[in-house]
């Protein structure tokens, strides 16, 4: 069983693998931020809690199907929190991040396959 820092740090290992992923420290209040560019398309705070950011079609079928909950602050921004709190909550988490990498990232997405 992995801790909740060897789960943080999993994530974050798996989120810098996706192409053109750069983090960012304690950008503004996210502990670790994660960006596209110049578009920030998630941020994980403390023990697991990951804030993703989809287009408004998919976090409103996302969270229809309970596959996230709403975000408490940024909602119209399409953002939905999913907390990792075990390892069999990393897969669904990293496809939520893949969805949204696909969306923010464009075309450099498409070079890796899931």
């Amino acid at each position: 069983m992995k801790s909740p820092v060897g789960l943080h740090q999993e994530l974050r290992q798996y989120i810098l693998s996706l192409p053109g992923v750069t983090e960012r420290q304690n950008a503004g209040i996210h502990e670790d931020a994660f960006f596209v560019g110049k578009t920030m398309f998630m941020h994980i705070h403390v023990r697991g809690h990951c804030d993703i950011r989809l287009s408004k079609r998919d976090q409103e079928r996302v969270l229809a199907e309970g596959k996230a909950r709403p975000h408490r602050w940024a909602p119209e921004g399409g953002y939905v929190t999913f907390i990792v709190n075990g390892e069999e909550d990393l897969e669904p988490a990293m496809k939520l991040i893949r969805m949204s990498h696909h969306q923010f990232g464009g075309q450099q997405s498409v070079v890796r396959s899931a």
